[in-house]
């Protein structure tokens, strides 16, 4: 069965972005810009406090009139993080997102972090999976071209 490392090892570039929980929510929302990403895991030296996503930017910063530049990430941030370890298989990982209904996960283990997980890197892996069963019972039913 495929884990969380497996689909990690599939991404373009397992580097997880951090920030510090004493930044400011416009210096985290311009990393996230930077780097094209969703949400970034907040985190004090190996230590991992929470997560900081663009849900929270919008439902904690801008539709409570927030200062971006004068607001920490500390205050706005998902501090209930869920963290999976790489052993973890992606059925589970599914269901821990639609449960909670959320859309990036760390994954940590002994080596401490290891990526993230996002909801459209388990869409990726389901539509990929799909696409070669179909080559496979078109090619069975049709023949080998």
């Amino acid at each position: 069965m495929t884990t969380a490392r497996d689909l990690l090892a599939r991404k373009k570039s397992a580097a997880v972005i951090t920030v510090a929980p004493d930044a400011t929510v416009k210096d985290a929302a311009r990393l996230m810009h930077e780097h094209r990403i969703g949400a970034l895991v907040v985190a004090e030296g190996s230590t991992i406090r929470g997560i900081f996503t663009e849900r929270d930017v919008l439902w904690r910063v801008v539709s409570e009139g927030r200062d971006a530049a004068a607001t920490a990430v500390r205050d706005v941030m998902t501090s209930d993080v869920i963290v999976v370890r790489p052993e973890r298989e992606i059925d589970d990982i599914e269901g821990i997102l639609m449960q909670h209904r959320i859309r990036h996960l760390p994954v940590a283990g002994e080596e401490g972090l290891l990526g993230m997980l996002s909801i459209g890197d388990l869409n990726a892996f389901r539509a990929d999976a799909d696409h070669q069963a179909v080559e496979y019972l078109t090619e069975y039913i049709y023949g080998k071209s």
